[in-house]
């Protein structure tokens, strides 16, 4: 199976500073993967890179094609992208925010489709945010707009989500329901990278990705004992990882 995502020497530099420094990085498709690392380690700047979204040095593919190959309507087809602080109307509806993710699948000037209104509704329905759709952007609150935007990622349908920090604004019930979702996507072969500040949650993932000063120290999955010692030596050890009922918690280690 092709990897979903995959770079080769990825290079950015932003304003004169190298960023990413050479990064070479393959993702399983159908599988969850989050990357990790402190404040400053390229995080956002990898996955905007990966999405095509800053101008890099190296390769990246998705599916096995070069993303310079991959014309712009078929990548918004390919690529869901949520990223941080994304401006958006404050006088559009919430459900018309949420349409805008089903542009990539419309003819020019073409009105939404009953299909189009299904997926809407539906991705609107699994982030909890159907309640609320008829209520301006600029009316909610900053967990209810980042439900919002959760909802347009998923309707686009695309086979890969990239999301950075996803989590934002979002309380532990309705981050419990993001991760249900994940699960949802994998099931139906979608391939998930996210940027998560909550190790405690990343952990949850098939794989992580360790970040430190625009390189990746580790990539693997989150029950290797290589993985949980690189993130909590990227971290000064002021972590622990502990198991806890089959899954694996970050604990902070005092002293």
């Amino acid at each position: 199976m092709k990897p979903a995502l995959q770079a080769r020497g990825l290079k950015v530099v932003l304003a004169g500073r190298t960023v990413l420094h050479g990064i070479d990085l393959s993702l399983a498709a159908g599988h969850w993967t989050c990357v990790i690392g402190p404040n400053g380690a390229g995080k956002s700047t990898l996955l905007k890179a990966l999405a095509g979204l800053l101008p890099f040095e190296g390769q990246v593919h998705w599916q096995g094609q070069p993303l310079d190959a991959i014309g712009p309507r078929e990548r918004a087809r390919q690529l869901s992208w949520l990223g941080q602080g994304e401006p958006v109307p404050e006088d559009l509806p919430a459900a018309d925010v949420v349409m805008l993710g089903r542009l990539p699948h419309q003819g020019w000037w073409s009105a939404p489709s009953a299909h189009d209104q299904q997926v809407v509704e539906a991705a609107l329905k699994a982030t909890g945010a159907w309640p609320w759709r008829e209520r301006l952007m600029g009316q909610l609150s900053g967990g209810e707009r980042q439900r919002v935007l959760l909802a347009r990622g998923l309707a686009v349908d695309a086979p890969t989500l990239l999301m950075d920090e996803p989590l934002a604004h979002l309380d532990p019930p309705h981050q419990v329901d993001w991760l249900e979702q994940v699960q949802r996507l994998k099931a139906q072969g979608k391939t998930v990278l996210a940027v998560l500040h909550d190790i405690g949650m990343a952990l949850q993932a098939d794989a992580v990705v360790v970040m430190q000063a625009g390189r990746v120290l580790h990539h693997g999955p989150c029950a290797d004992p290589a993985t949980q010692r690189a993130i909590e030596a990227v971290f000064d050890q002021r972590i622990a990882i502990h198991p806890l009922d089959g899954r694996w918690v970050a604990l902070p280690r005092w002293g």
